[in-house]
């Protein structure tokens, strides 16, 4: 197994982690504490616009290992899913301005109680995008979300079957975002990591604690749960990722702390745990 990391020249901070700030305060955040990546959510970005955005980033000197998020294609209506379509279709060009390494796809929930149709759509949705998406030079990374989460945020719930569907299209294109979060209970996971060789976009780290302080906002940090970082940190590795490991944590507890007291804590986290 991999020993402990002793620089954080691959951490990039998910500015999910740091909710409550502003995309240029993050950006500043992560110049105050050495680091040279950052994860952006659209949302933030759109707070100020993608020009403005793009240049925060560019002055700061740091570099995007992901734009967060694109995908949610399933809709019951053909103009509902249309429109689904059309903001992926935005989110790659804000993602191309950001000089992303890879659009992260949160597949969406079923519209209605037919999941085999959602799932359909989900296929349909990155086929419809893809051509966009190389155009613009920007890979889409599927992210399969546990499966709690299923029936609010994506009918993707496996590494495996994250695989299966990313495999229906070239791997220059689409490829695979790996959330321990996600994955960690997985009987086989590190068989599907090594099957995920060549695709992996993305690694993304937090932990599970017991009992888990809620669903969306249930992550903790890195060494106060059960998952095994280091053990999936070193698969992902044989399988071929070096790129950045984003720290991805959604917690209210930590989202209501000094931004600069939970950056330090994430730091030494991520070199005494992954």
């Amino acid at each position: 197994m991999n020993a402990p990391f002793t620089t954080t020249d691959r951490l990039s901070l998910n500015q999910i982690t740091l909710n409550r700030l502003t995309l240029r305060e993050s950006a500043e955040s992560c110049v105050r504490h050495n680091l040279k990546w950052i994860a952006p959510w659209r949302n933030r970005v759109q707070e100020i616009g993608i020009k403005e955005a793009a240049t925060i980033l560019r002055d700061h000197g740091l570099k995007v290992s992901s734009l967060c998020r694109g995908g949610f294609f399933p809709a019951p209506t053909e103009p509902e899913r249309q429109s689904n379509i059309d903001d992926n279709l935005r989110a790659i060009e804000e993602a191309a301005e950001l000089e992303a390494q890879c659009l992260v796809l949160v597949c969406g929930p079923a519209p209605g109680r037919d999941i085999d149709a959602a799932r359909q759509m989900v296929e349909d949705g990155i086929a419809a995008i893809l051509p966009h998406a190389q155009a613009h030079k920007v890979p889409l990374g599927i992210e399969p979300l546990h499966p709690m989460f299923a029936a609010d945020r994506s009918v993707i719930v496996t590494l495996a079957q994250a695989i299966d569907l990313a495999e229906k299209f070239p791997a220059d294109g689409v490829g695979l975002v790996l959330d321990v979060f996600h994955i960690w209970w997985d009987p086989h996971l590190y068989t599907e990591i090594h099957r995920s060789k060549g695709r992996i976009l993305g690694f993304h780290i937090s932990d599970w604690s017991v009992p888990l302080p809620g669903i969306v906002t249930g992550r903790s940090m890195m060494g106060d749960g059960v998952i095994e970082l280091r053990r999936i940190r070193t698969a992902v590795e044989n399988a071929g990722y070096h790129g950045p490991i984003e720290v991805e944590i959604m917690n209210e507890s930590l989202w209501s702390q000094p931004p600069d007291s939970v950056l330090e804590q994430t730091i030494d986290r991520y070199l005494s745990h992954v």
